[in-house]
């Protein structure tokens, strides 16, 4: 594979490592930011949820840190102990993004709508895909057919990783207007969690325009094989 490929590795894991760092420390900047209306992620959560008239999702606490998240299939909105419990602007910031999901699942967002579908597909080539690119590059030359399935298969993660940006700047915009149009937050706390939020989406810029480069390498591998 060569040292283009660990250029182009390196390249990615270190804008990748810069962006997660920066979002580290965004996050601890503004777990020092508390709420002057004292409420914590989770309540935060809930009167967000109702607000939008959604009263079958439940809000529960996940061990870990930056493990919240929204399941689509039980209809709950998994907040890290952390968030969940503390009262500050960048708890304030996750709990409200989380319920953009819920709130586009209720709605029906339909790039939300794909990407649900696309997880089943995503798991089957999850788990093959490297073995079948390492397989198709070795045999590049008696068998490419292996690799352009490899290709195939890395494809259909490249486009899971492109259909969930507008998901997730969707659910920080939707968490953003809710959070400023009921004055949740004070001027302060708002611009806080607009900017932990903008670093977190970052974060899946920084993995699609990875898996789209990692591709296109792939790509060009498979149309130089003579």
């Amino acid at each position: 594979m060569g040292m283009g490929y660990l250029i182009l590795a390196g390249a990615i894991m270190l804008c990748s490592w810069l962006v997660s760092s920066r979002l580290k420390s965004k996050f601890e900047q503004y777990s020092k930011l508390h709420l002057q209306n004292g409420m914590s992620g989770a309540e935060i959560a809930q009167k967000m949820l109702a607000d939008n008239g959604i009263h079958n999702v439940q809000v529960i606490s996940t061990p870990g840190q930056l493990t919240d998240h929204y399941n689509p299939v039980n209809k709950t909105v998994n907040l890290s102990e952390a968030v969940y419990n503390q009262r500050n602007a960048a708890a304030a910031a996750v709990a409200a993004h989380e319920c953009g999901h819920a709130v586009q699942h209720a709605v029906g967002y339909q790039w939300l709508s794909m990407r649900s579908k696309l997880v089943p597909f995503v798991n089957v080539a999850s788990s093959y895909m490297q073995w079948v690119l390492l397989a198709g590059i070795v045999l590049i030359q008696t068998f490419p057919v292996l690799l352009l399935g490899g290709i195939v298969l890395f494809a259909v993660t490249t486009v899971f990783s492109i259909v969930t940006l507008p998901v997730e700047y969707d659910a920080s915009n939707r968490a953003l207007a809710w959070l400023e149009n009921n004055r949740m937050l004070t001027q302060k706390e708002q611009a806080g969690a607009k900017d932990a939020l903008k670093w977190a989406a970052r974060t899946y810029v920084v993995a699609a325009l990875g898996s789209i480069g990692t591709l296109l390498y792939y790509v060009s591998i498979y149309l130089n094989r003579r």
